[in-house]
């Protein structure tokens, strides 16, 4: 994966073109004190929201089966993550704590290379349009299911602690 600023430039150019107005995201960009643009779900792409506990441990899974899964977004303390999948996959999809975000649906999406303050991107878009298949994400999901329901009680899936102000939640353990 590239990370020089031509790779941003695409990434950030195919992020505005699923805008109404993409000139209108690039000013959020560059002006929004949150550094995000409001984007329509629906016209390049859907997103499959998936929670905690089961949001980083699918991201684990989709990585190894994967060399590089289409763009995943996070929200502050990765308590959802979003998986970017073919446009038209939310209307499908069915999925017990999974929101699906497609037609009629907006996401707070960060420009490519830059912070932003509530969400960031665990996997960035890389300009080409390389999107999830559905189908590896519900076969890592499934598999993630299987982790979590692995792990001793109490600790997470990657081994934090799960108790409110342990050293996972970023507390010393009481």
């Amino acid at each position: 994966m590239r990370t020089g600023g031509g790779t941003n430039r695409n990434a950030a150019d195919w992020l505005a073109s699923a805008a109404p107005e993409p000139a209108v995201c690039r000013w959020e960009w560059e002006r929004h004190p949150l550094g995000v643009a409001l984007l329509p779900a629906g016209r390049l792409w859907d997103v499959l929201l998936v929670p905690e506990p089961l949001a980083r441990p699918t991201l684990d899974v989709l990585t190894v089966l994967l060399d590089r899964p289409g763009p995943v977004l996070a929200d502050r303390g990765d308590r959802r993550i979003g998986f970017f999948v073919p446009a038209g996959t939310a209307g499908g999809w069915l999925g017990t704590g999974v929101r699906a975000a497609g037609s009629g649906s907006w996401i707070a999406v960060p420009h490519p290379g830059r912070p932003a303050y509530g969400v960031r991107w665990l996997v960035p878009p890389d300009g080409s349009g390389v999107l999830t298949d559905p189908g590896l994400l519900e076969l890592a999901m499934h598999e993630a299911a299987a982790v979590v329901g692995r792990a001793p009680r109490g600790v997470a899936a990657d081994g934090r602690s799960a108790r409110p102000g342990g050293c996972g939640a970023g507390g010393p353990v009481p």
